[in-house]
């Protein structure tokens, strides 16, 4: 399972409630773009609009080695493909305030490629930093560790 792309400031910036997976509906040149490592899903997230689920504000650039598309959209909206509990669950989830829905990461099932997103609360600034706190007296306790062997 190649991970293609990930968010990584998600688990800093959100606390992550639930997780979710979904197919993308995508193009074939799309597909060749995101297995060569061309997917930027950082400033993404989704909405659900009616019974369906879309992604918005990925860019998914074209592939390379195809001749330059006239009207192609790198950021255009893409349906994510889920079954109708999940769309429930998350018209209840992203109904509630405060809650957002984002993408975590895109990578391959066989053959397929599959988004992971979940529903998130922002963190608070002093969470972030908090955090912070934690990872520097981590790594300065391993530091220590190490020094001392």
């Amino acid at each position: 399972m190649a991970n293609f792309a990930e968010n990584r400031k998600a688990k800093f910036d959100y606390e992550i409630l639930d997780e979710y997976e979904g197919g993308l509906e995508l193009f074939g040149h799309e597909v060749k773009s995101i297995r060569t490592k061309g997917a930027d899903i950082s400033n993404a997230h989704i909405i659900v609009r009616g019974a369906e689920v879309f992604l918005i504000g990925a860019n998914i650039p074209v592939y390379q080695n195809i001749a330059a598309l006239e009207k192609y959209d790198p950021a255009r909206v893409r349906k994510i493909l889920v079954n109708k509990k999940e769309i429930r669950e998350l018209v209840d989830q992203e109904s509630k305030r405060g809650l957002t829905i984002i993408p975590i990461s895109l990578y391959n099932k066989g053959r397929l490629i599959k988004l992971r997103f979940a529903v998130v609360k922002g963190k608070k600034k002093f969470d972030k930093r908090e955090k912070i706190k934690e990872r520097d007296t981590g790594r300065e306790m391993q530091r220590t560790l190490k020094n001392s062997r």
